[in-house]
C-alpha cells in the first residue's frame, strides 16, 4: 500500500533518481520534474502529500516555485521540504518564510531525507495536537490556559514573550523557525524587533529551562527548532 505520493523536482538526474529509489523502496508514489515549470504545471494538476524540491533550477529557481504554489488556494498547504547546497542560507531562510517546512543540504544521506519526509508527513495528520491546551514534550509540561511551564516537575517563570516562543517550537517539534517568523508569530508582522532581540529571548528562556535547555536547537544561519528527540 502506497504511503502517501511525492512529487520530486531536481535538474539533477542522479540526484533525482537516487531520492526517487529510496522513496519508492519506502512505499511512497513517486512523480519527478525536472524544471520549475512542470512542477508547477504537475502540482496544480494533481493532489500530492509532498514536494522535495531543488533549488537551484533552471528557468523557474526552486523560491519562485514556493512562491507560486504557496499563493495558490489549491496548492497553499502542500507541504515542501527544499534540497540546498552549502552555503545558500540566505535561500533557506527566503524558502522557509514562504512557507516551505524543511530543508535537506546537498550532498545529503537518504536516511536522513527519508527522515525529514516521514517527519513532515507526520505533522499533517498531528494538528489535532496543535490546538490541544497542555503542550508535554518529554519532561518539559506547558500549560497555555494556565500560562504555566514545568521543567521536570518543577515550575518555569517565563515572560510573556519567553512563554509564547516556547509554545510556538514546542507545538511543532522539528519545524525550523526562522527569527523573522518568530517575531511575526508571537507580536505581529509589525511589531519592532531586532532578531538580535529573539535571540536573546532564546539565551533567557534556555537559561530557565536549564538542564532541558537543550529541548531548543539553534540552526545556524536560519533560526530555531524544538528538538524532535524527546
Amino acid at each position: 500500500m502506497s504511503k502517501g505520493k511525492i512529487l520530486v523536482v531536481d535538474d539533477e538526474e542522479d540526484i533525482l533518481e537516487l531520492v526517487r529509489y529510496n522513496l519508492e523502496k519506502e512505499g511512497f508514489r513517486v512523480t519527478t520534474s525536472v524544471s520549475g515549470e512542470t512542477a508547477v504545471r504537475t502540482a496544480r494538476e494533481e493532489a500530492y502529500d509532498l514536494m522535495i524540491l531543488d533549488l537551484m533550477l533552471p528557468g523557474i529557481d526552486g523560491l519562485e516555485v514556493a512562491r507560486t504554489l504557496k499563493s495558490e488556494a489549491k496548492t497553499r498547504h502542500l507541504p515542501i521540504l527544499m534540497l540546498t547546497a552549502k552555503g545558500e542560507e540566505a535561500d533557506v531562510v527566503t524558502g522557509l518564510e514562504l512557507g516551505a517546512d524543511d530543508y535537506v543540504t546537498k550532498p545529503f544521506s537518504p536516511r536522513i531525507l527519508l527522515a525529514r519526509v516521514r517527519a513532515i508527513l507526520r505533522r499533517k495528520t498531528d494538528i489535532a495536537a496543535e490546538k490541544s491546551p497542555v503542550v508535554e514534550r518529554g519532561e518539559l509540561t506547558i500549560n497555555i490556559p494556565k500560562h504555566m511551564v514545568h521543567a521536570k516537575g518543577e515550575e518555569v517563570r517565563l515572560t510573556y514573550t519567553e512563554f509564547e516562543i516556547l509554545t510556538l517550537l514546542a507545538r511543532r517539534p522539528g519545524w525550523v523557525f526562522t527569527r523573522t517568523q518568530i517575531v511575526d508569530a508571537i507580536r505581529g508582522a509589525h511589531y519592532a524587533v531586532t532578531e538580535r532581540s529573539v535571540d536573546v529571548q532564546i539565551a533567557g528562556l534556555r537559561k530557565k529551562l536549564g538542564a532541558l535547555d537543550d529541548y531548543i536547537e539553534t540552526v545556524r544561519g536560519v533560526g530555531y527548532r524544538f528538538t524532535e528527540a524527546v
